[in-house]
């Protein structure tokens, strides 16, 4: 493994066989809770905040609880220039790699990683390969943006050390899609990777060009970056004639967490990160089964940033043990609820991204759109784009469904049909593209 294997046998990496055993789970938490709390009290950035919190009882769920919950509004209310002397606790010179933070509102953050924190990742985004069986001899598109955002390059890198053959297309902004359903044909790949709203994007345009994915070579779909509903994994399965598999990270952390075979939740890396779903007025952790949102804290991965009780902004709920026997079953199980940031208000109404991605998807001939609030001259307007499969009644249905939004979701949408592939011109040049858009001013 090189030198990313000499970093991780000092960890103690050596002793983490993939599943780890729960006893060493326990050591390591044990360990991990104090080596996180004691490199956050070296950045500057938590002055005041931890005094008074005694290091010897973090394991004591009311003296972990003491610790704030960390906010991205708060590092970014830091200024850019002063970020590294304010948070890192390292100097600049340590930094192999910056990543950015995802996200598509406020404004972007950038993290240093150390050679050790990319060894961690590494081995954290091997197990997102390991999670669905994949092997030296699978062949797999990777669809996920190739830049300064760490997703698509570590997933590539992690793959090509179990001899996965990659095919590094990168999103569409990178490889036109056009192009990447040609790879698909000619190279035949067996797994392909990407944002489950991409993966219908091109399956649009296939449908568009007579091209048959559902009866191709790629029998594993592998997605992450954005929540994934029980209406669109089934249109991926069915557009795709693939097994998809869930999968969950963050810039902050790194990758966090796979399905396994039973599809039951997103099985969290327990012995790379402390998991806890919190109430947000209390800061406490919930009970396996309640509501909260998703709070993490690295137990390796913060040599430069310290992060501790992270918000990832995800709502849920944790179990204690999925359905599966296989190597994921010593985890825990995260679900996804929302985002919480992910509602439009429209006339007094919430409309939440997820709740309307589950309804859309739930019609089996759409296989795209794009949902927009504008301002009228009276009330606000919701826009509905959206496109069809070849041979759908695309009027009728288009009246269906606002007559569905109407009964559903108590207001009217103005629905408009695209030609399938519209949409993806669209879409342009974003990274993450945009389905839920809100136009209105300040």
């Amino acid at each position: 493994m090189g030198k990313e294997g000499n970093i991780l046998a000092e960890l103690g990496f050596e002793e983490l066989s993939w599943p780890p055993t729960e006893a060493q789970i326990a050591r390591v938490q044990h360990e991990g809770k104090r080596r996180a709390f004691e490199r956050a009290r070296q950045a500057p950035f938590y002055r005041g905040r931890l005094d008074g919190i005694d290091a010897d009882r973090l394991d004591d769920p009311d003296e972990w609880a003491r610790i704030p919950v960390l906010h991205k509004e708060e590092l970014r209310a830091i200024p850019p220039e002063t970020f590294q002397e304010t948070f890192c606790i390292q100097p600049d010179t340590v930094t192999v790699e910056y990543w950015r933070s995802g996200g598509t509102t406020g404004r972007p953050l950038f993290y240093p990683r150390s050679a050790e924190d990319v060894a961690v990742a590494l081995e954290a985004w091997r197990r997102l390969w390991l999670a669905p069986g994949c092997t030296a001899e699978d062949k797999a598109l990777l669809s996920f943006p190739l830049g300064i955002h760490p997703n698509g390059q570590l997933y590539a890198r992690a793959g090509e050390t179990m001899g996965i053959g990659m095919i590094w297309a990168g999103a569409g902004t990178s490889t036109p899609s056009a192009l990447q359903l040609d790879l698909i044909k000619t190279l035949k790949p067996t797994v392909w990777l990407g944002m489950a709203s991409y993966g219908l994007q091109l399956a649009s345009l296939a449908e568009r060009d007579g091209f048959d994915l559902a009866n191709w070579t790629v029998k594993k779909v592998l997605c992450a970056a954005e929540p994934l509903s029980k209406s669109k994994r089934r249109k991926l399965e069915q557009l795709w004639g693939a097994e998809v598999y869930d999968q969950f990270g963050c810039t902050e952390g790194s990758s966090m967490g796979s399905e396994s075979d039973a599809h039951d939740g997103l099985h969290l890396w327990s012995d790379l990160f402390h998991v806890e779903c919190v109430d947000p007025a209390t800061g406490r952790s919930v009970g396996f089964g309640e509501t909260g949102e998703l709070v993490m804290t690295p137990y390796f991965g913060n040599t430069v940033t310290p992060f501790l009780r992270w918000n990832m902004g995800d709502i849920g709920t944790m179990i204690e043990r999925g359905a599966t026997q296989g190597p994921l079953s010593v985890f825990p199980v995260f679900r996804h609820a929302a985002r919480t940031t992910g509602f439009f208000k429209v006339r007094g109404i919430n409309i939440g991204h997820i709740e309307f991605e589950e309804f859309i998807h739930s019609y089996d001939t759409v296989t795209d759109f794009r949902l927009e609030v504008a301002e009228g001259e009276t009330l606000d307007r919701l826009l509905l784009q959206v496109e069809f499969r070849r041979g759908a009644d695309g009027p009728a249905q288009a009246e269906a469904i606002g007559g569905a939004i109407k009964k559903q979701f108590e207001v009217t949408a103005e629905v408009e049909v695209l030609e399938p592939g519209r949409l993806a011109d669209i879409f342009g040049s974003d990274v993450k593209a945009a389905r839920f858009v809100d136009s209105r001013g300040p």
